[in-house]
């Protein structure tokens, strides 16, 4: 394969319908989606991949019922504490991006340990988006950005990316939606201009490698041109 993404955006989506055809609780579906998270990050780094970003928890999600936005956050600090040796062995660097005030205190304390000890790895970056949304990331930069006194002749693109949740990391190349949805939601509003948008029938946790060969084999054969 010639070329292969920098940087995929993922979508996992349909852990709750996936639950619903199984007729099991839908927490469970989470958890599935949970453990096809983990093996979709291994796939991305065994293909060359360098960054993949997770969208875990919108902004809009808190919405949901008490007792499944708790599971979540549960769910996700488990899986901080739970995979943290394995970041380190295998030189995984993990962010957290996102609403991280928002978070209950016991994430919001796994999310800095876990950011602090794979810090300096540099084989892979995994970032997750929890209590995230396109539109508060470029609020709060602008925000950032008038905090500072920045003078309005001063700020071009590449200086307002550097106050977004992702400074630092490369523009998607490609936008993988599992689930059957297509539209992105409300996440990397700014950063996904130029990126490649592909759509998986599949539920996420029936999304599998040779799924992910689908996408990077499309991804392969598109012509991107960034408006030129």
């Amino acid at each position: 394969m010639e070329h292969i993404p920098q940087h995929i955006v993922l979508f996992p989506d349909g852990n709750r319908r996936w639950a619903k055809q199984k007729g099991i609780a839908s927490l469970e579906g989470h958890m599935q989606g949970y453990k096809n998270l983990l093996e979709f990050a291994q796939w991305c780094k065994n293909r060359g991949v360098k960054v993949l970003t997770a969208f875990g928890f919108s902004t809009e999600n808190w919405s949901r019922t008490k007792e499944e936005v708790n599971y979540l956050m549960q769910l996700l600090e488990k899986g901080l504490f739970d995979n943290l040796e394995k970041y380190n062995k295998d030189g995984v660097k993990v962010r957290v991006i996102g609403q991280k005030e928002r978070l209950p205190e016991s994430l919001q304390k796994a999310i800095k340990i876990t950011e602090k000890a794979t810090a300096k790895n540099s084989n892979f970056n995994l970032n997750l988006a929890i209590s995230y949304g396109g539109k508060w990331d470029i609020l709060q930069a602008v925000k950032k950005i008038i905090e500072e006194k920045i003078p309005a002749d001063k700020v071009d693109e590449k200086l307002f990316e550097n106050y977004l949740s992702t400074a630092g990391l490369p523009n998607p190349d490609l936008i993988i939606r599992a689930g059957g949805e297509m539209r992105l939601s409300n996440f990397v509003l700014w950063q996904s201009a130029y990126s490649e948008l592909y759509f998986s029938s599949k539920l996420w946790p029936d999304f599998t490698e040779q799924d992910l060969g689908l996408a990077l084999k499309e991804f392969d054969n598109r012509a991107r041109r960034f408006g030129k």
